[in-house]
């Protein structure tokens, strides 16, 4: 891993932290911005890192959805 993807890896990581804590879902446009101001290739890697893991969220959240109903239309059918 090249040192600019640990940065935006890391990065990313602490900048989800702060942007559930103050609960504004755009924060890390913020400092998308403010990183590429100073460099475009951390910007890059900075927004990759976080589409990889909002998307990996939003798949979570679907098959956690999914796997708990399934398990009510089960317990429906337990209790017919």
């Amino acid at each position: 891993m090249s040192t600019i993807e640990k940065l935006a890896e890391k990065l990313a990581i602490d900048t989800l932290k702060v942007q559930e804590a103050i609960d504004e879902d755009r924060f890390y446009m913020e400092v998308a911005q403010v990183l590429g101001a100073a460099s475009q290739s951390l910007e890059e890697a900075f927004l990759t890192e976080i589409r990889v893991r909002l998307a990996e969220r939003k798949a979570r959240d679907f098959i956690s959805g999914k796997l708990a109903q399934v398990q009510r239309d089960l317990e429906a059918k337990v209790q017919q």
